[in-house]
């Protein structure tokens, strides 16, 4: 069967080679480079990509250049040329340490703007009285007459956008987030997995896994759902399913993603930092709840006792801004 391939395609298998094959960054979300609806910044005689998507007067760029580390600064030029041109300023999220240099040389404010959490696979166990907690939860989903699978999507694609329909009702009919977050189905749904917690043939909650490259490669923690009155435990129980099968495989880490505003950190901040925008994401940890639950989201983290906390930052072409931090928000359809 042949293929029909549009020019968006195109570009998403030239950003997926890309995060395969320059994964110096240590991205361990770079596979959101090829959710739809991305826009990729290419140069005809340059290796790599920019991810970005256009919001307002925001070129909202994702990671770094993901590019070999030559090539990083004759693509973020061209970027802010393109951002020029379109009478835009660059902000740019999820950036790693190993991106820092490009946008500081380049002028860029970088700050400090959450973290992300990996699980070092062969080395973890529940046993031990720290997960005495966790495991009972496990054991009360297990009891209440689930089974948990690893399954294709096609199977359970239509309980999956009722179950998250049904979420988002439970969110006061929330907007589904959006570029930061993963996607389901796709050309690249099999690059990725789905473990499922099923009672009879009703789907209670779902964890989808997409992969990592890099350094710590394996597998991270993505989209995750359940239904709103299964009985407490059931992400803890599918993702153990999960953990069991990577660890059967050799699979030498599970990441667990970025949180906003968590895991923040004087230690972690660059020169020519915004102490007011520190300050502010400092803030937002403790009473930023409305805005994005990171405590709820870190709590779920941090259950699993996690080796490694990676710092993430955020550039400001033109110096921090609260405009451009709301771009980022719209980007992910969560504003």
């Amino acid at each position: 069967m042949i293929e029909s391939l549009t020019a968006a395609d195109i570009a998403s298998d030239i950003a997926l080679d890309a995060i395969q094959r320059y994964p110096d960054a240590d991205n361990p979300s770079s596979f959101l480079a090829v959710n739809e609806g991305n826009s990729y910044l290419r140069l005809p005689d340059t290796p790599g990509v920019i991810v970005y998507r256009p919001t307002g007067r925001y070129l909202v760029q994702f990671g770094g250049p993901f590019a070999p580390k030559e090539a990083r600064p004759r693509l973020l030029r061209a970027f802010a040329d393109l951002a020029a041109e379109q009478d835009r300023e660059i902000v740019s999220i999820q950036l790693q340490g190993a991106d820092a240099p490009e946008y500081l040389d380049a002028g860029f404010t970088v700050n400090q703007i959450g973290g992300s959490y990996a699980l070092r696979l062969d080395t973890f166990s529940l046993r031990g009285t720290a997960f005495v907690r966790l495991r009972n939860k496990i054991a009360r989903a297990v009891r209440s007459g689930m089974t948990i699978s690893e399954v294709p999507l096609d199977r359970w694609h239509p309980a999956i956008r009722e179950l998250d329909a049904g979420w988002l009702g439970t969110k006061g009919g929330a907007n589904p987030l959006e570029f930061l977050v993963g996607q389901m189905g796709g050309r690249y749904q099999h690059l990725r997995r789905l473990f499922v917690g099923v009672h009879g043939d009703e789907l209670t909650g779902y964890i989808s896994y997409s992969p990592v490259y890099g350094s710590r490669p394996g597998w991270m923690h993505d989209l995750s759902r359940r239904r709103p009155e299964c009985p407490p435990g059931v992400m803890e129980a599918i993702n153990k399913t999960a953990i069991e099968t990577f660890q059967a495989e050799g699979v030498p880490w599970l990441h667990f993603g970025y949180t906003p505003f968590s895991g923040l950190s004087t230690d972690h901040e660059l020169p020519g930092h915004s102490r007011a925008f520190q300050w502010f994401m400092h803030d937002l940890w403790a009473n930023g709840g409305h805005i994005y639950p990171a405590q709820t989201q870190y709590a779920y983290k941090e259950k699993w006792q996690q080796d490694v906390v990676l710092p993430e930052y955020i550039a400001f072409q033109h110096g921090a801004s609260i405009p451009a931090l709301v771009a980022v928000f719209r980007a992910c359809n969560a504003v």
